[in-house]
């Protein structure tokens, strides 16, 4: 009887995963890249530096492709041996030091806890290594541009600002959250967001919402706007920190999410919208993970009081500071589309400005009902 031919199966070895790097570890790297380089020149007799991009206005170029701001290539070389930067040289490398210290415990605090850290007076002086929370926290921008690293990379947060409600849910350090049943106060968005704190494990939201002020916010809460409109509704309590516009870049570039954002009819509502969509000056260098280029403006307008009916006793005057800022702002690259210069120019030629709470003078829950509703199915925003 002849042998029955038995086929072997072919195994295929599953690929091992590339190990996806922890957000902190290139920072850590970067940090000890530096120490190292410190060392080496303090064996070698050298005057040890470190190397300080510089954070301001002169060194920030608008990148018309990428629609974000990006920093340039000026720089400060911050010495050991230069009597005029020693103590900065110092203080540089004490907070250094910590932040090295907080990776490698896999620990994390705040930027005042590191202050207290790091002060002490130092020995046979009557000199402190720092005596203002101002001065430590200046050195930990610095070492930001330095290591291209943002602080909660290091190791450091802010305290909390800022809330979030809405269909979604996440996971916080282990603890799965249900953002919808979140009762008045909303989810408070942690300074640090990143993956490995901040899990997204589903959500059923259509867009995101970023409002101005927290007492805007609640009354969307209130009125459960969320749900209604299948949003999600985030505040940042004025200038959202970097949690918050860490959170929505995201919602936007891991879950497709248009951004909208409230803010109230003045210079500083456009600069909101401006750092949310652009970047900021002092974070130019990490512009590519913090800014939302496609963020649309939906408001205050400048033309929302004649098209909504709003009382003239609810306008308030702008002053010179506002003029000032108002043309500052209209002459950055990025609000030279004439829909723009149109929205400022009226607002400069009515000589008012609006907050959001000036809709309340139709129905306290007129922005709720009727004013953004509107926006959104008019598409009326500014781009």
């Amino acid at each position: 009887m002849a042998r029955k031919k038995t086929t072997r199966k072919k195994t295929t070895r599953k690929k091992t995963p590339a190990r996806r790097r922890p957000p902190r570890e290139p920072a850590a790297d970067r940090l000890g890249a530096l120490a190292r380089a410190i060392a080496d020149a303090a064996e070698k007799g050298e005057d040890p530096s470190v190397r300080i991009p510089t954070r301001a206005l002169s060194n920030v170029d608008y990148n018309a492709g990428s629609r974000i701001i990006e920093m340039g290539d000026a720089a400060q070389t911050r010495s050991f041996f230069n009597l005029g930067q020693a103590k900065k040289f110092m203080q540089t490398a004490l907070v250094g030091a910590g932040c090295r210290e907080l990776l490698r415990q896999d620990k994390t605090t705040s930027i005042r806890d590191l202050f207290y850290h790091c002060k002490h007076t130092i020995e046979g002086t009557k000199e402190n290594t720092f005596d203002e929370q101002t001065e430590s926290d200046a050195i930990i921008e610095d070492l930001e541009v330095a290591l291209a690293s943002l602080r909660e990379e290091l190791g450091l947060f802010a305290e909390p600002k800022g809330a979030l409600v809405g269909p979604m849910v996440i996971e916080d350090k282990g603890d799965t959250i249900d953002l919808t049943r979140m009762g008045s106060g909303g989810y408070a968005v942690p300074s640090i967001v990143e993956e490995d704190v901040i899990k997204i494990k589903s959500c059923a939201a259509r867009f995101v919402l970023l409002i101005e002020k927290g007492a805007v916010w609640r009354r969307f809460n209130e009125d459960r706007f969320w749900d209604r409109h299948e949003c999600l509704i985030l505040h940042g309590g004025g200038q959202p920190p970097r949690g918050v516009r860490r959170l929505l870049w995201r919602l936007h570039h891991e879950r497709g999410l248009p951004v909208y954002v409230l803010v109230d009819n003045d210079p500083w509502g456009y600069y909101i919208y401006s750092v949310v969509k652009q970047g900021s000056i002092s974070l130019a260098f990490e512009s590519q993970r913090m800014a939302v280029p496609d963020a649309k403006f939906i408001g205050m307008s400048s033309f929302d009081a004649e098209k909504y009916g709003l009382p003239s006793a609810v306008s308030i005057l702008i002053n010179d500071r506002d003029v000032r800022r108002a043309k500052e702002i209209r002459g950055y690259p990025w609000f030279k589309s004439r829909p723009w210069q149109r929205e400022i120019d009226r607002m400069l030629k009515l000589g008012v400005k609006l907050e959001l709470e000036a809709l309340s003078a139709k129905d306290f829950s007129f922005i709720t009902e009727t004013y953004l509703p509107r926006k959104l199915r008019e598409k009326d925003w500014l781009d």
